[in-house]
């Protein structure tokens, strides 16, 4: 059977989805997810799997996007092998209690903060990094101590069914499930309650997914898309230049034909620099894109109907000064420049995701930051420029999911820092500590002693207890204690 055609097949009812939320909560509630050396246990079955079935998950990307193994390894299986073992390596540390000051007042006592798993969670992963965006934030919540629902997409039917295949194989089946269907399924997985779902997709189902959390009164974390804009100074030295046109290059049309939400969307340049820049770009592309494989192809008929549309606008057709050309047969479209697009088309309006790249141009590199904050808050910003007091200009009056100066899209590999949205684009974090903190609660734990006893606590009330209470919310410990003793001003 088809990858695509099983995955139907195996659809659940919505009695089994019922009945299956039910049994996780009681594994759950059992405490068998919270020990340690089951976390352990399936961080080590994640990597097993993502080593043993290396071949396999090459070729249902390719199935899928029409991946090179080279990009699959780059943005997918290494990251997610590096990212996997730094959990594992780490783990005991972020589920160490934290130690919190405790006021004076309430000496003998100790505070802590200690972390503890949500419950069971959902995950909504998307099509566009099919295996990164599902086991990125299953190894997560997995370390965090959940029982965890995976639903994959099903517009990547190949790696979908590769994942329901697989994971049951690697990892406790009775505590991490992975459910295949289409929207309908992803509808009937909302009608029940968790205690924490992350949904990576478009805004538009986002909202749908938020509206039915808030039946249950459910957290929802949510990593949106953007148009995410690069800047692109004026740059002095010919090799920063081309250096810069590279990383421009394997951050727009290598990163799945820019069908990525951390995808350059449009780059923002002077006026002065943008036909050096659009010469860099065609010179570069030839040599990038010499052979086959350079470039994965569009997701399916619809995405590459929606990408030709933009082409077809007159105005956005004559604004095309590279590239343009389309084959519906083989899904793809060429990496296609354009210069000055109308700000009111499409192709300016719509997130592209897609091998369509505007360069939009102005006066001096500064006009960008009144741009940028006249547009909603994208998932990244990226900055081509040696300009320091731009850096600091673009960090301190602008707001983005993040920041990336002199490169694209590989934040998304670190695990020392958050990825996530901001406004429009998202909202919740996760990648390293953060994909723990994101399926964690962070609970409060005060201890005190019956040792000593402060009346002043407790009524009856007079001036002189207000007095006290002054002192100890201010802090002011050493007039406290005379007052305490007996002693006035």
């Amino acid at each position: 059977m088809a990858p695509a055609m099983a995955a139907m097949a195996e659809m659940p009812k919505p009695v089994v989805l019922g009945s299956m939320a039910s049994g996780l909560r009681e594994v759950y509630e059992s405490g068998r997810t919270k020990d340690m050396e089951w976390r352990q246990s399936q961080l080590r079955g994640l990597i097993r799997l993502l080593t043993d079935k290396e071949e396999e998950i090459f070729e249902a990307l390719h199935e899928d996007l029409g991946k090179h193994r080279g990009e699959s390894f780059r943005d997918e299986l290494g990251i997610l092998v590096k990212s996997v073992k730094y959990t594992l390596q780490n783990l005991k540390k972020w589920t160490a209690p934290e130690k919190a000051e405790s006021p004076l007042v309430a000496c003998p006592a100790t505070a802590m903060v200690v972390p503890e798993p949500l419950g069971v969670v959902l995950i909504f992963s998307c099509w566009n990094l099919p295996l990164g965006l599902a086991l990125e934030p299953l190894s997560g919540a997995i370390a965090a101590g959940n029982a965890v629902v995976l639903k994959p997409s099903e517009l990547a039917p190949s790696t979908a069914a590769f994942l329901a295949a697989n994971i049951p194989k690697y990892l406790d089946s009775r505590a991490v499930k992975v459910v295949l269907g289409g929207p309908n399924v992803g509808e009937e997985l909302m009608e029940h309650r968790w205690d924490k779902v992350l949904f990576t997709g478009s805004a538009r189902i986002g909202r749908i997914v938020m509206t039915k959390a808030a039946k249950h009164l459910t957290p929802v974390a949510l990593e949106l898309g953007s148009k995410c804009p690069c800047i692109v100074d004026w740059l002095d030295s010919k090799r920063d230049r081309q250096i810069a046109v590279n990383r421009i290059i394997g951050a727009k049309w290598s990163t799945c034909a820019g069908q990525a939400c951390i995808a350059i969307d449009h780059i923002i340049v002077e006026e002065r620099f943008a036909p050096i820049l659009i010469e860099l770009l065609k010179s570069t592309l030839k040599r990038f894109m010499a052979k086959p494989g350079g470039m994965a192809r569009i997701l399916n008929a619809k995405h590459f109907e929606r990408l030709s549309g933009y082409l077809e606008d007159n105005r956005v057709a004559a604004s095309v000064v590279h590239g343009g050309y389309v084959d519906p047969k083989t899904l793809k479209i060429e990496p296609t420049i354009l210069l000055n697009p109308p700000v009111d088309s499409d192709v300016m309006t719509d997130e592209i995701f897609g091998p369509i790249l505007p360069i939009i141009t102005v006066k001096k590199t500064e006009d960008c930051i009144a741009y940028l904050k006249s547009k909603p808050k994208p998932l990244a910003i990226y900055a081509f420029t040696n300009n320091e007091s731009l850096k600091r200009r673009i960090v301190e009056e602008t707001s983005s999911g993040s920041v990336t100066f002199n490169d694209a899209v590989v934040q998304y590999a670190l695990e020392s820092v958050p990825f996530g949205g901001v406004g429009h684009s998202g909202f919740g974090q996760y990648h390293g500590k953060y994909s723990f903190e994101l399926f964690s609660h962070k609970k409060a734990v005060f201890k005190r002693s019956f040792l000593i006893e402060f009346m002043f606590r407790y009524p009856p009330w007079d001036d002189s207890k207000i007095g006290t209470l002054r002192h100890v919310f201010s802090y002011n410990y050493i007039l406290l204690f005379f007052n305490l003793l007996g002693f006035r001003r």
